[in-house]
């Protein structure tokens, strides 16, 4: 074999090698990455959540197309986590939590499962559900604080991960203003995963977003306007007041 030939396969076995080494550190890379996304969202592989959905207002047994939206969002983070999830309306679900992820949709007034979450899991965060209409309607009372709802304008939405103890699986709340709200607490969540599982870990937290504009610009821009988990998980003052309107 002349010197040539001899380092024309020394180069091909070289190429092969960087190859092989490039493709062996991206495949750890990613299940790392994955592994570490299974574990933020309890899902591990071929597990199975819920995705409990409210009722839209205008049929019986429907689901308000933001919704739909929001529970396609989070199908597709369970099929990256190579988990099953079962759908099931609100007030189908009698039966309690820890022992599957659970997704849960929409706010107290069209989400039964969503009021108990709120009252057992978060009882600093309460929500407005009067059906006569006022200023205060819809409105959020975090700790001492009120989130007014004007919309198409400016939307608050819950977004948390809480853990009832060590051992149990999270339960994952979108509870909004309104039904887009939702959709942009769920994609919030799947854009910033990483990022929240860095931060949080396997812990719980509660983030108050607020949708801007979503006449004009949808679910997509969203602001994190504070991590209200400390008050959210006191029990809620006396209501002052209302001294805070969106802004």
């Amino acid at each position: 074999m002349n010197d040539d030939i001899r380092n024309i396969v020394l180069g091909v076995v070289a190429a092969g090698l960087s190859a092989a080494l490039g493709w062996l550190a991206r495949t750890s890379l990613w299940r790392r990455g994955l592994r570490r996304r299974q574990a933020f969202f309890g899902l591990p592989q071929h597990s199975e959540c819920l995705l409990v959905v409210n009722r839209a207002a205008t049929q019986e047994g429907a689901v308000h197309r933001f919704d739909v939206f929001a529970l396609l969002e989070l199908a597709s983070l369970n099929k990256d986590c190579g988990a099953h999830a079962r759908i099931i309306q609100h007030d189908l679900a009698q039966q309690g939590f820890g022992e599957r992820t659970e997704f849960c949709l929409g706010g107290p007034y069209s989400n039964r499962r969503m009021g108990a979450h709120l009252l057992s899991l978060l009882p600093g965060v309460k929500m407005n559900v009067d059906s006569e209409p006022s200023p205060d309607r819809g409105a959020f009372q975090i700790g001492s604080e009120r989130y007014r709802l004007e919309n198409g304008v400016a939307e608050y939405v819950i977004l948390a991960r809480v853990t009832p103890d060590q051992d149990s699986r999270p339960v994952f709340l979108f509870c909004g203003q309104s039904a887009i709200t939702n959709q942009a607490a769920t994609r919030y969540l799947a854009r910033n995963a990483e990022k929240l599982a860095r931060k949080h870990g396997k812990g719980s937290f509660c983030l108050l977003l607020k949708v801007v504009n979503s006449q004009a610009y949808g679910p997509d821009v969203v602001e994190l306007v504070a991590d209200v988990t400390r008050a959210a998980q006191e029990p809620a003052p006396a209501i002052r007041t209302s001294h805070r309107a969106a802004g």
